[in-house]
């Protein structure tokens, strides 16, 4: 059994802390005896975390935090660094979902969940970087999932921040270089077993699932302790993630139109339900946990889903490699 680092001295920033990946992240992390600075937008949970976090060895502190107002970013960050000395991660992992056809979301939807998941991390990086810089070291972890990668139909807000995001990413390594002790390091997920599908603002008019298989978010937490012992580039967490990178890469047309089919196909089936904007314009009080239950709930609409996207995947990987053979020749 792998020994567990001992990251004491660290100062660790986690947004987007109060359920999910966010805690599941804190929680492994508050068993390494890191100092965790908590930020999220409700205070409660924050709170409760704290204490969970203290039972684990850690000590930590919750900064209610707003992740789309630049003012409160900065008010984390200066608190962090009261509270640790220093700051020497940071985590970006705050984000919202808004599914439905693009007309049908209200722009005031698609404007918050690019101000939260694209100009928020953006934001989160503009103010840590002098504190990296001026004591020499830091590591900047940003969690962007496998929507970095894969276009998702009827997320399209949410796939154009998640682009944005790696594109961001990658120019922001390249400011760096010279910097050899200050890291920035992206983590590209696959569809995690969380109650972010719950919170998501929904304008499909039908429940929604994640894409099966799911995986747990410790995961998540166990990539992130792996990428502070030895940050690299980029890294993946799941099969699927990196299925649907290569499907998407060697022939994004296939995967597309299968995907939408798919998904299409899904909606048809699924339970009907009212429009709602989630937790992407006001914080929600239901979903408080890392799990969101979906490993063990499923049937044959979740079924057919893996099934459906599995396959879309497979056919792009397939098709494409034929014809790349087909062009060497």
């Amino acid at each position: 059994m792998k020994q567990r680092p001992d990251f004491s001295t660290k100062t660790i920033v986690i947004t987007g802390a109060s359920s999910g990946a966010g805690k599941a992240i804190a929680l492994g992390l508050a068993a390494t005896g890191a100092k965790l600075v908590l930020a999220a937008r409700r205070k409660e949970a924050l709170e409760e975390l704290v204490l969970e976090c203290e039972e684990l060895g850690a000590l930590a502190l919750a900064v209610p935090t707003d992740m789309s107002l630049p003012d409160e970013i900065r008010s984390l960050a200066l608190q962090a660094a009261a509270f640790g000395g220093n700051i020497d991660v940071w985590i970006n992992n705050a984000g919202v979902l808004a599914a439905g056809a693009l007309e049908d979301i209200p722009s005031a939807v698609h404007e918050q969940v690019i101000k939260t998941n694209l100009l928020g991390f953006i934001q989160a990086a503009h103010t840590v970087l002098p504190h990296f810089k001026q004591q020499g070291h830091g590591i900047l972890i940003n969690n962007i999932s496998v929507g970095g990668w894969f276009p998702t139909p009827y997320s399209a807000t949410y796939t154009a921040s998640k682009f944005g995001l790696r594109g961001f990413s990658d120019a922001l390594k390249g400011e760096l270089l010279g910097w050899p002790d200050i890291r920035v390091c992206d983590l590209f997920p696959a569809f995690l077993d969380t109650p972010g599908m719950q919170h998501a603002a929904n304008y499909t008019g039908k429940e929604l699932q994640p894409v099966p298989p799911v995986y747990s978010p410790q995961l998540v937490a166990n990539a992130v302790i792996e990428l502070i012992e030895c940050p690299r580039s980029r890294k993946t967490v799941g099969l699927t993630a990196s299925m649907l990178r290569l499907a998407w890469s060697v022939f994004p047309g296939i995967s597309r139109s299968a995907t939408v089919f798919v998904i299409r196909r899904y909606l048809k089936r699924a339970r009907a339900i009212e429009y709602t904007d989630g937790n992407v314009l006001t914080p929600v009080l239901y979903g408080t946990s890392a799990e969101g239950g979906w490993q063990k709930s499923g049937g044959a609409n979740a079924s057919s889903l893996r099934k459906g996207l599995l396959a879309a995947a497979t056919a792009g990987v397939f098709v494409g490699l034929l014809l790349a053979k087909q062009r060497s020749k």
